[in-house]
Formats: C-alpha cells, sequence, structure tokens
C-alpha cells in the first residue's frame, strides 16, 4: 500500500474521531493537503505534508510518515505523523499566550453581583 484516502489517514491517525467528521472538515476547507485544499478522496502518500486548521488554535502542520487502513491505539496512531518544527513552535506559544493571558473572572472582586447589588446599581443610574 503506497497510497490511501485522505479521510481515512485523518481518522486512522485520530485527528478525527470518525471518517464522516473527517470528511466534513476537509469539505469545509479546514483540511490542506500540500499547501492546497482538498477533497476527502485525494490520494495520499508517505512524506505529503498536511495541514489541519481547527478553531481557536494554530494550524497543525504535520508530515505523513506511515500509511493505516485501521484505526488503532493513540501511541501507534502518532507515529503515523511527524509535526513540522514551525508548527510546535507555533503550538508552544499559543500555549504560552494563554497561560500569560489575564483570567476574566478576576476582574470581580467579590464574585458575580447579586440579585439586590443589581437592583442598587439600578437605582444609582436612574432606572
Amino acid at each position: 500500500m503506497d497510497k490511501m484516502r485522505l479521510d481515512k489517514w485523518l481518522w486512522a491517525a485520530r485527528f478525527f474521531k470518525t471518517r464522516s467528521l473527517a470528511t466534513q472538515e476537509i469539505n469545509a476547507g479546514r483540511v490542506l493537503a500540500g499547501g492546497q485544499p482538498a477533497k476527502p478522496a485525494r490520494e495520499i502518500a508517505v512524506d505529503d505534508r498536511i495541514e489541519v486548521r481547527r478553531p481557536g488554535q494554530p494550524p497543525l502542520q504535520v508530515r505523513v510518515r506511515a500509511l493505516s487502513l485501521v484505526r488503532g491505539p493513540a501511541a501507534k496512531a502518532a507515529l503515523l505523523y511527524e509535526e513540522t518544527p514551525e508548527s510546535v513552535a507555533a503550538r508552544e506559544q499559543a500555549a504560552e499566550m494563554r497561560r500569560l493571558a489575564p483570567e476574566p473572572a478576576r476582574d470581580f472582586e467579590e464574585g458575580r453581583p447579586t440579585k439586590r447589588d443589581r437592583r442598587q446599581m439600578d437605582r444609582w443610574r436612574g432606572r
């Protein structure tokens, strides 16, 4: 086996839980093969570059290292691809930015306003 469908490989490599999810993401344009938008039936081979975009996360760029027709455990699935150094750096930078971002709940000194507090604020505003 020297080539296989992109959607099957993404499923076997555990990027998506089902093949239908992989197909939906490919059709939505969130998966690029060789830097170009792909179709689910696109044939991929070893050493091809795949980019998977997920909302709120930096794009994941991988190089295909092996092909598999079956979905195995995560440890075996991780052997099917190799993440590029640029992708690793972008992912680590995004994680660091999330870690350093201020916690939104810190703006409340004593928690969320109660019903009594809300009524008092309404009175101050003249409502």
